[in-house]
């Protein structure tokens, strides 16, 4: 079971939520649902997985763990995205719309559903890794970007762990370009699909070897490197669904010969609460050993 968890895992849930997406669509289910019903189920294989068939029992975690990990998920991941659509997309959109300029015509509107994720994807990665590796590189954002970083341990769970204010810039670039250009709802949700559960692999606990996906896609075997404790480890595999633009600019990183040590920050004293997690950007240093200790 092990070796089938291994080798099988990801391209089968995976490949199962875009199936189900896209029977869901074909029987006439309405598309939010038929977008979050796999996600869902994914969310649960993941679940059942994790715990039979653990990368590190250490990892494990407690009710009070899963407790705050889900306010994220339930605040910055479930209503802080469709809240900055509405109110974003909306208002430029008017205000484009007033100005009588359109943007749809720079899209390949009649490409198959499938190439159009695709490149979606593509693109948005590419703009996603200049945000995430400044976020590593520039102080300013670190302090937000920490919060992300702050868990000891990787569960699909905490992959929701973000600062609004980072979770705010990252939809500047991963989704509101492509929605202000006129992309189809059908290709944002099958983007949504294969996001979702491909970011709950990418902090899963789960023994899993993706073998050549690890040269395309950015799971989790290259992902526990980036939430490596030292940041000359940490400062690498920033890619978002792919690792495409960690080959161009060279910062994709998986040792051969070793697994990723201590996750987490610096600062083994960084509060993990929601609520003070949403004040320690704004202390200078927190993230450090010597603050908060």
């Amino acid at each position: 079971m092990r070796i089938l968890v291994r080798y099988g895992a990801y391209p089968v849930v995976l490949s199962l939520g875009i199936v189900i997406h896209i029977i869901l669509q074909k029987m006439g289910v309405n598309l939010h649902l038929a977008t979050y019903i796999p996600v869902a189920l994914g969310a649960l294989m993941i679940t059942v997985l994790e715990w039979r068939v653990p990368f590190r029992y250490t990892w494990w975690v407690d009710k009070r763990e899963v407790g705050q990990d889900a306010i994220f998920m339930a605040l910055i991941q479930g209503v802080l995205p469709p809240l900055l659509a509405f109110t974003l997309s909306v208002t430029l959109l008017g205000w484009l719309q007033g100005h009588e300029w359109t943007v749809e015509f720079v899209w390949p509107h009649d490409w198959p559903v499938a190439g159009q994720m695709l490149m979606m994807m593509v693109l948005a990665d590419g703009m996603r890794y200049g945000l995430h590796r400044w976020a590593h590189e520039w102080e300013p954002l670190w302090r937000f970007h920490a919060v992300h970083h702050s868990p000891h341990k990787l569960y699909w769970l905490n992959v929701g762990r973000f600062h609004p204010v980072d979770k705010g810039l990252q939809f500047l670039l991963d989704s509101l370009p492509f929605v202000l250009i006129g992309v189809g709802k059908e290709v944002l949700a099958l983007y949504v699909v294969c996001y979702a559960i491909n970011g709950f692999f990418q902090h899963c606990n789960i023994d899993l070897r993706l073998g050549l996906l690890n040269y395309a896609i950015s799971g989790p075997e290259l992902h526990r490197w980036h939430h490596s404790k030292w940041k000359q480890e940490s400062n690498h595999n920033y890619g978002n669904n792919l690792i495409v633009w960690d080959w161009i600019f060279g910062t994709r990183y998986l040792p051969k010969d070793r697994q990723v040590d201590e996750l987490g920050l610096v600062n083994r004293h960084y509060p993990m609460t929601f609520l003070r997690q949403m004040t320690m950007p704004f202390i200078a240093g927190a993230d450090k050993e010597t603050i908060l200790s």
